[in-house]
């Protein structure tokens, strides 16, 4: 028997502060049916994030999966790409070339 094809969607994280779970953030552009201006609609998921890699502002792919709690009904399948900005790596070789001040 086979269950057909998992759902699938891209997204950019909004919240991390759970342990193994991450809200992610689903924007869909459509047309409005008689008007035919654009909407933008966005859809929140809970998704499982299994080593706690996403960070806020990452856009990942998820997948559906079976549930894994009341809410969360997806899994984070990879990271397409990480938020820009100062990560813990640039921090650290700042801190050691003297560069930060204060």
């Amino acid at each position: 028997m086979s269950r057909g094809k998992a759902k699938t969607r891209v997204g950019i994280v909004r919240s991390s502060k759970m342990d193994k779970t991450v809200i992610v953030d689903v924007t869909i552009i459509t047309k409005h049916k008689r008007y035919k201006k654009p909407i933008k609609r966005t859809s929140s998921f809970k998704a499982h994030d299994e080593r706690n890699e996403c960070n806020v502002g990452d856009k990942v792919f998820i997948i559906e999966s079976r549930p894994l709690s009341r809410t969360k009904r997806w899994r984070v399948n990879n990271i397409i790409e990480r938020a820009g900005g100062v990560g813990e790596d640039d921090l650290s070789m700042i801190e050691s070339e003297g560069g930060a001040q204060g």
